[in-house]
């Protein structure tokens, strides 16, 4: 018995069965658009086959990838655990409602509802950059029980991207002051530049604050900001239209790199 197990993954739509062994590393994948299975090594080519044979839709390619780039290879040897890329848009949340969804009858709405619906507004038109040569990181989680909401990586470089729920909403910006509608102002800008250099520090790269409105009705900013960069939610395909400063081998080095779980251990 080979003891090999075939874990389905999604993203942007498209599917990859990876087939893993006892330790949960990968040892071959299987591309059901291009009809190949990718062997790592070809002793495993037997065990492999009859572990993807209930998945095979019909005659395909076997043997070894094309030559792996050092992103692929780094992004290869993750244990599943320990990937961030298959993270859903406010995944966090999705799991703290899952195990904990409150009352069934409040008076008012729960805020990580809401904070939710803000993270998967904004995570979903992040991901929407992908056919431009981004790649985004959600629920990305550090020590001590804080995240970075959605980590952008892309030809205009690195951003992380804290989402605040504001539907409808007028919000006030005072660096570091952020007021929504007639709450109580937070020093949210505080937080956003701690995580952007939270991630530089781990990825020795910059890394540039953004906050991300989601659905406000207005936004004022009383003065210019020192380094963050407000947006709302439907703005951020603006990202895309901006100048180049990765290059295409350094996002995906830097995407195999930050998918990376272990990565974010020590900020």
């Amino acid at each position: 018995m080979s003891q090999l197990r075939v874990i389905p993954t999604w993203h942007h739509g498209q599917e990859r069965l990876y087939v893993c062994g006892t330790d949960g590393r990968n040892v071959a994948w299987y591309d059901r658009e291009a009809a190949r299975v990718n062997l790592l090594s070809d002793e495993r080519r037997t065990d492999v086959l009859d572990a993807l044979a209930p998945f095979l839709t019909g005659p395909v390619t076997v043997g070894p990838p094309p030559v792996p780039t050092p992103a692929e290879l780094a992004r290869l040897t993750l244990h599943p655990d320990d990937d961030l890329a298959p993270n859903r848009p406010g995944e966090a949340l999705l799991i703290a409602l899952d195990r904990d969804p409150g009352p069934a009858h409040r008076i008012r709405p729960d805020p990580r509802r809401r904070a939710l619906a803000a993270e998967q507004a904004v995570g979903e038109a992040l991901d929407r950059l992908d056919g431009a040569g981004w790649h985004t990181l959600h629920s990305v989680p550090l020590p001590g029980g804080d995240r970075i909401h959605h980590l952008a990586i892309g030809p205009a470089g690195l951003f992380a991207v804290h989402t605040l729920y504001a539907r409808k909403q007028r919000v006030r910006v005072a660096d570091p002051q952020v007021t929504v509608a007639r709450r109580e102002p937070r020093p949210l800008l505080r937080r956003v530049r701690a995580d952007a250099d939270r991630a530089s520090y781990a990825l020795t790269a910059e890394v540039r604050p953004v906050l991300a409105l989601a659905g406000p009705a207005h936004v004022s900013v009383s003065a210019p900001l020192r380094e963050v960069r407000v947006v709302q939610d439907t703005d951020l395909g603006e990202l895309a239209r901006q100048g180049g400063v990765l290059k295409p081998a350094d996002v995906e080095a830097l995407h195999a790199m930050a998918r990376d779980r272990t990565i974010w251990t020590r900020v």
